[in-house]
């Protein structure tokens, strides 16, 4: 543009273009100068903007175009040009998609003395922000105009010049006291152009006499009467006014519309606020700017929480109100100190007239965020250290200030960059200044007042001294090496190793421990290999300190001893035979081989077949001193560093050869029936030539040849995995290197997968690699376990069922290791952000939930096998899992073909048919706990379904079916519940051999034993009783004495024995706590007391054997009672003690389902059967001894009486000495083991739950002398007292005498009538053992 004191005229042109370009490049916001010269050239249609193609678009544009006159006469002629042009005018041909619609002149600036007069045309104004800025020129005709910025001096370089005013919208409303009529909602009818061209006319007579009015327009009509709708389109609205033209309205308007003159109401008129600062934080003074075109002072401002409750502000200690009236109307609110609680709506409500012109903005305060580390350390050693605290506000902030506070001053530099809203403090510390503990705080000061602070905890430590290994480190593979690092502070918060290349060691290859002194870490490798090789990193890390020591380690190549393949493993040779023998490896290194061969080591031949290095040696005949002879060889393998390592030994059998039938160059010598194994990849087993076969074949010599028994051989493949699985868990970098091998691993699976349906060794080699990996990690994935799922599958597939039978001839432990190895990884994965992940394969389901913070659901995972027709469900309650630490990872893994392969493991055993599910959780489990599992029921009729976990620990860590913690809610027709208190793999058994839950048999048999029970412990209480009413009366002679002390604890014995049985029961059936110990207590005086029993019946026993046969043989009182006592309790503590002491601590005493000792596992039940046994057969010994002696007829017996009292003597005997003397355990013997028919299990039962009623009955009511003392003691008068007191002092009655009437009643059972005495005062009497809880305890 010229410079104004060039040019006495100049004016600017408004263009407006109709453009179809696709669309506008608008190069500059400079107006288009043109000269007074350049217009006769220059077509006033040229001035446009430059388009661009671009999408197809139609737009209307504005430019402006500065022209400059010296000639001011030039204007009125352009003027008179332009009103002549005929607008739209079209492009021409050089841009044929611009048409312009319209050109006017808005501003002309003249020269006025030494300045430059700028003013709008007609119809034109200087924008807000140019009166505001430029220096106003008053000008007579624009003050009394009223507008004081027609004027301005200067023409504004850059734009905006006149502008159209703006147009105010007034929106109004005006009753009409007439009937609303439904044509007045259509548009089109002939009463709604009626109404509108009237109203209209009405509305245009009254408020044209509003500055700067354009139009009036009716826009709706609406019921109640007639409510008229309209616009008002104004540039101003002078207070006053609006009343004026609505009058002028009612005297135009025709008065049949019967128009309300107090129903002229204005409404939704809209007003500009702007908050400054935009952004508000807490402690700012707050700007609120409410500005209206509409000019007036009558502004209100409102405050509340909610629309509907406000509150009238005022200027006051914190409120101020400033309201001007210039070009516009301004109310300025402004709000010092602005906090949380001045959030909320606030209100400004100009008022004109019936107008109200309202704006509510809600204002809501931000806090300072500042960002700094709450504490930091600082090491003493003059170093420079940076505190640094930045703003999450982006704001202005004037001010970033740093302020100590503690024991000590530290110097240091302030820094501040507003601009980003950071501040820092660099510092430096010495010795002299540590320990201490200093906080910094940074202070934020906004550019409108508001305040916020941070401090940041420094503690100041001395530099940490770490002291490593400092011998040189170098060994070869396969030896073990350490590193010790110490320091002189014992104030960590972790230590740990790392190699090289940043990664962490695995924490099972170290070990910290803390002393008084310090902190010492030792890095521990029992088996080096080459990736130990390289230069190890021991760190002590205290909060963001970490203080580094680095020691190197050199390891030398060496093949380790499991690594050297060896041929043969064993064989048979002639003696004047040579024999061969081989050691290869993997690799070409530069090793020194000898073989060793009775002491006397021999050079070997290296030969190299591609990657496969092979030593070898042959002996000779006389290499040998005798035959035959079994020969140990071995080579050694020596390196450049003098380390050697002994290959495993291969063992040569000379044989003479008189009896070699099988020959074989590669195999050997053999006899008949010599079994030999040999390295699958020496064997003349088919394979690739440049394959490594792992595994072993086993030959058997048949007849002349060799012929293979057994072949356990491993795919080329999969001993590959092997090998790298076993170097994997020796590597220092185990953890990152495990997720690719458990991918190569499941592709390579896949591959395999006919291999592995044929070749055991291969599963077998499977198995073993899962078991090395699951000790790896301690976090998984959910991509490595998708990995090892897919691994799983293909080896629990039903095409491989029968290669795990052939496998587990063999290892019986396979799929006892498999599940323990998916229980490792399932106790460490880890499902990641997502909360419920759930993995399915047709032989292997697996779903899973991570516990969130305050977010706690029930688990429940549902599995279903369609070709294995199985399902099954998973829960845990939701309290249950309020108690673990967030982020708890809750994993269920489900296998419906494992159930078979564990049945074979278990031979013999009740069998699981159903769903084996694992579950386990990352974190431990506090007690009680509780998972409850549904399965679905395939067992049929009969047998008692048992739900049982798989307890590792039992045949010798074999693993087994255990039932501890684990009980049946319900069996439905399709489906079982089970609820367990513990955590691990857990399915159903069915024990065929044990009568269904609730079958009539189950429930016959359970009567019996409770009603015997309670018979026999009143019995015995009974027993008990009477023997302390009666004692002083029936033992009055040694043998008496003795007798009745074995009765009585016979008696003792039985009733503790009944009553620990009671004991046992609740803890079965009500499932008590701690039930494990309380079953092992109550396991342990059963046993006892049940053994004492028996004992103390072999002592009755013996007692009654030594009276009648060592006649002349007379023993002492306490000598009898020291033997009594030892046999009764002595023997039966001992075999107790020994038994629980022996099972016990392998958790195998007591049987899955009951509190009764084991059977099924270690035969512990074997140390009450054995002696039972024994002393059943002892005194059916007696007992023929007795009958032996009865059958001796006395002297001056006639001979058929005597052989009648005899028959009758014999069958008395039986029928009173077998049940004392225990012959009913017989039948216990048969319920011992599976398979015994239910009659055995009844008798049983019935025999020895009335144990305590034969006691009192055959043991204490039949004895004469008791029967006696009891008539004495409660039926005879005082006077036949004496009578009966002498008859029995002297009386010599036998203990069987048939005086008495109640042992006449039992005699005449037998038909028999009379006496018969025995040639001692006691008779001979026995107990009987058990009671009713042995069929429970022993089925």
């Amino acid at each position: 543009m010229r410079s104004p004191g060039r040019s006495p005229l100049c004016l600017v042109l408004l263009v407006m273009c109709f453009s179809r370009a696709l669309s506008w490049d608008l190069e500059a916001a400079c107006p288009l100068v043109l000269r007074e010269p350049d217009l006769a050239d220059v077509e006033l249609l040229r001035p446009r903007r430059a388009a661009a193609l671009s999408p197809l678009a139609v737009d209307e544009h504005t430019v402006d175009v500065e022209i400059s006159l010296e000639n001011v006469s030039a204007l009125e002629s352009l003027k008179t040009q332009l009103r002549s042009l005929s607008f739209p005018i079209q492009g021409n041909n050089t841009d044929p998609a611009t048409d312009i619609l319209s050109i006017e002149v808005t501003t002309v600036c003249t020269p006025t003395g030494n300045e430059i007069w700028c003013t709008c045309e007609s119809g034109y104004e200087w924008p807000q922000e140019r009166c505001l800025h430029k220096t106003v020129c008053q000008e007579p005709d624009s003050v009394s105009s009223g507008n004081a910025c027609s004027c301005l001096k200067g023409l504004p370089p850059q734009g905006p010049f006149c502008q159209p005013p703006t147009v105010l919208t007034l929106k109004m409303k005006l009753r009409l006291n007439v009937g609303f009529q439904e044509d007045l909602l259509n548009t089109s009818s002939a009463l709604y152009r009626s109404y509108k061209t009237d109203l209209e006319r009405a509305f245009q007579e009254g408020y044209r006499i509003l500055p700067g009015f354009r139009s009036v327009a009716v826009t709706q009509f609406t019921n109640g009467s007639v409510v008229v709708s309209y616009e008002i389109k104004t540039t101003t609205l002078p207070p006053g006014l609006i009343q004026t033209a609505n009058e002028q309205v009612l005297q135009s308007l025709n008065q049949t519309y019967r128009a309300d003159e107090n129903s002229f109401q204005g409404f939704n008129n809209e007003t500009k606020i702007i908050t400054i600062p935009a952004v508000i934080l807490e402690g700012d003074t707050v700007i609120l700017e409410c500005e209206n075109v509409v000019l007036s002072s009558n502004v209100s401002w409102f405050y509340g929480q909610k629309s509907s409750i406000l509150t009238t502000l005022q200027n006051d200690s914190r409120y101020s109100i400033c309201t001007t009236v210039q070009l516009t109307s301004m109310s300025r609110l402004t709000i010092i100190n602005f906090t949380k609680e001045d959030e909320g709506i606030y209100i400004c409500k100009l008022v004109v007239d019936i107008f109200e012109f309202e704006k509510e903005k809600y204002i809501n305060v931000t806090p300072i965020q500042i960002l700094a580390n709450d504490t930091t350390e600082v090491k003493c050693d003059n170093r420079s250290v940076l505190l640094s605290c930045c703003s999450e506000n982006k704001v202005s902030w004037s001010a970033i200030e740093w302020k100590q506070e503690g024991n000590v001053s530290i110097p240091g530099h302030e820094d501040q960059d507003l601009d980003s809203g950071c501040g820092r403090y660099t510092l430096q510390a010495n010795r002299t200044q540590c320990p201490a503990t200093v906080n910094f705080t940074c202070e934020f000061t906004s550019s409108y007042g508001a305040r916020g602070s941070k401090t940041i905890e420094v503690t100041f430590v001395p530099v940490a001294k770490l002291t490593i290994t400092p011998d040189p480190i170098s060994v070869s593979e396969g030896q073990s090496f350490s590193i010790k690092c110490t320091s002189n502070v014992s104030n960590y918060d972790e230590v740990y190793w790392n190699t090289s290349a940043g990664i962490k060691i695995h924490k099972r290859f170290y070990a910290t421990r803390q002393h008084p002194g310090g902190t010492e870490s030792v890095l521990t490798v029992q088996t080096s290999t080459r990736e130990w090789n390289g230069t190890y990193h021991c760190i002590f890390r205290y909060k963001n300190t970490s203080h580094e020591a680095t020691k190197d380690v050199t390891i030398h190549p060496l093949p380790l001893e499991p690594n050297i393949m060896i041929d043969p493993l064993e064989a048979s040779g002639l003696c004047s035979d040579s024999h061969h023998f081989r050691c290869c490896v993997e690799e070409d290194e530069e090793y020194k081989v000898m073989f060793e061969m009775e002491s006397s080591f021999f050079p070997a031949a290296k030969e190299v077949k591609g990657k496969q290095v092979c030593y070898k040696y042959s002996s000779t005949a006389n290499s040998v001193s005798q035959c035959p002879k079994k020969v140990d060889v071995f080579c050694h393998f020596t390196n450049a560093a003098n380390s050697s390592v002994r290959s495993s030994s291969m063992k040569l059998a000379l044989v003479p050869g008189e009896n070699v039938t099988c020959r074989d160059p590669a195999i050997g010598v053999g006899e008949p029936g010599k079994v030999i194994q040999k390295l699958c990849r020496f064997s003349d087993i088919p394979r690739s030539s440049d394959s490594t076969t792992g595994g072993t074949v086993t030959y058997r010599c048949v007849g002349s040849q060799w012929q293979v028994e057994r072949k356990s051989c491993i795919s080329a493949p999969i001993n590959g995995l092997l090998q790298l699985a076993e170097a994997l868990i020796k590597s220092p970098s185990q953890d990152q290197n495990l997720p690719v091998y458990l991918k190569n691993l499941s592709i390579s699976i896949g591959r395999e997968e006919r291999e592995i349906q044929s070749s055991p060794g291969s599963l077998g080699a499977i198995i073993n690699i899962l078991d090395l990996l699951s000790t790896v990690p301690s976090h998984v994935n959910p991509e490595m376990m998708k990995d090892v799922l897919a691994t799983v599958n293909i080896i629990l597939g039903k095409s491989v069922l029968g290669t795990w039978e052939a496998l587990q001839q063999d290892q019986t432990s396979q799929s006892s290791q498999l599940l323990h190895s998916m229980e490792r990884f399932s106790k460490a994965l880890r499902p990641g952000n997502s909360t419920f992940a759930f993995l399915r394969h047709p032989n292997v389901q697996m779903g899973s939930m991570t516990i969130k913070p305050g977010n706690a659901h029930v688990y429940q995972q549902n599995f279903h096998f369609p070709d294995s027709d199985l399902w099954g469900n998973v829960t845990i309650e939701k309290h249950q899992l309020g108690n673990l630490h967030p982020e708890t990872s809750v994993v269920t893994v489900a296998f419906p073909t494992l159930k078979a392969i564990l049945a074979q493991e278990a031979q013999k055993k009740p069998f699981a048919n159903s769903l084996v599910m694992t579950t386990t959780i990352s974190h431990n489990i506090t007690p009680p706990f509780e998972i409850s599992m549904t399965f679905k029921h395939n067992h049929g009729a009969g047998g008692q379904i048992i739900c049982v976990f798989w307890n590792f620990s039992l045949s010798n860590n074999s693993g087994g079916w255990d039932s501890r913690g684990c009980r049946v809610n319900s069996v439905d027709r399709d489906s079982v519940s089970c609820t367990c208190d513990h955590l691990t793999s857990f399915s159903i058994l069915m024990s065929p051999d044990s009568p269904d839950r609730g079958s009539l048999l189950e429930i016959l048999l359970d009567i019996i034993s409770y009603i015997g029970l309670g018979f026999s412990i009143l019995s015995l209480a009974a027993c008990l009783i009477v023997e302390a009413v009666v004692w002083k009366s029936v033992t009055k002679n040694r043998t008496s004495y003795m007798r009745h002390v074995c009765i009585v604890n016979i008696a003792a014995s039985l009733l503790f024995a009944d009553a620990w049985f009671i004991v046992a029961a609740a803890i079965q059936e009500h499932h008590y706590l701690l039930n494990d110990t309380a079953c092992v207590a109550a396991t342990f005086f059963i046993h006892f007391f049940y053994l004492s029993v028996f004992f103390w019946m072999l002592t009755l026993g013996l007692m009654l054997f030594y009276r009648l046969v060592f006649i002349l043989h007379e023993a002492s009182k306490s000598t009898q009672k020291a033997v009594a006592f030892g046999l009764g309790y002595g023997c039966p503590l001992v075999i107790s003690v020994i038994t629980v002491a022996a099972t016990q601590p392998r958790e195998v005493y007591m049987r899955k389902n009951a509190c009764w000792l084991n059977w099924d596992d270690t035969k512990a039940l074997l140390a009450f059967v054995i002696p039972a046994l024994i002393i059943v057969v002892v005194n059916m010994t007696i007992t023929v001894v007795v009958i032996t002696k009865i059958l001796r007829p006395s002297v001056g017996d006639k001979p058929n009486k005597q052989e009648k009292n005899s028959l009758f003597q014999i069958s008395k005997s039986i029928g009173v000495l077998t049940p004392l003397l225990g012959l009913t355990w017989g039948f216990g013997l048969a319920t011992v083991f599976q398979g015994s028919n239910a009659v055995f299990h009844i008798i049983f039962t019935l025999l020895n739950a009335f144990q305590g009623l034969f006691i009192l009955l055959f043991g204490c009511l039949w004895d004469q002398k008791v029967q006696e003392a009891l008539l004495n003691k409660f039926l005879l008068s005082k006077r036949s007292s004496q009578h009966s007191k002498s008859s029995s002092l002297g009386s010599t009655a036998p203990v069987f005498s048939m005086s008495s009437p109640i042992s006449r009643r039992f005699n005449n059972l037998f038909g028999k009538t009379g006496t018969y005495n025995v040639s001692t005062p006691e008779t001979t009497s026995s107990s009987v053992e058990n009671s009713s809880s042995a069929y429970s305890l022993l089925r």
